[in-house]
């Protein structure tokens, strides 16, 4: 819904000469070489504090930064592709205003893969791979050598399988299958 709003507020820059009219909810800032819109400041919820900031291409979003809880702290980051379709969600799993996961759209719309930096070094070392935005399996590079050595499945919301390259030779050689009926117990 806010994204609607922000795509609003681009067409009134257009259709207002390329300037956003003045309003204690929307601050514009602009180029002061070129005099193309760089970001608009919103306060979406009207208490005075803005909450949602857009870094603009001129009439063209390139990131938009929300902050949901309005804590001071940046909770969603949405980036944009030159053609204006969102490319990608970031998000603090720590919610300390610092992006580590990245989500993706499936072609349906939901999510279809999420990008996460365990470490929180901006280095994504974990993909989770979702269909109908229910994790289905994941890659992880756990020695951090830039490699997948670790890959996870799962079943109905539940890990399946997990398999390890113990020999650093890319293939799986090690695997645990989670899937296995328990022995019986004992008497």
């Amino acid at each position: 819904m806010r994204t609607y709003a922000l795509s609003l507020l681009a067409l009134v820059t257009v259709s207002c000469g390329g300037r956003v009219p003045k309003s204690d909810r929307v601050q514009a800032s602009y180029d002061k070489q070129t005099g193309k819109l760089v970001q608009l400041t919103v306060d979406a919820k009207k208490d005075g504090k803005p909450d949602i900031y857009s870094y603009m291409d001129g009439t063209k979003f390139v990131r938009i930064e929300i902050d949901n809880d309005e804590d001071g702290k940046i909770d969603r980051w949405e980036y944009y592709g030159p053609d204006q379709k969102l490319e990608k969600v970031g998000f603090s799993r720590a919610n300390d205003g610092k992006p580590d996961a990245w989500a993706y759209q499936a072609p349906d719309g939901s999510v279809g893969r999420v990008e996460i930096s365990t470490h929180r070094d901006g280095k994504i070392d974990r993909t989770e791979f979702y269909q109908e935005s229910v994790l289905v399996r994941a890659e992880a590079d756990g020695d951090g050598d830039g490699k997948v050595d670790k890959w996870e499945t799962y079943e109905n919301g539940a890990l399946a399988t997990v398999s390890f390259d113990t020999t650093h030779s890319g293939q799986p050689t090690t695997t645990i299958d989670y899937r296995k009926e328990a022995l019986p117990a004992k008497k």
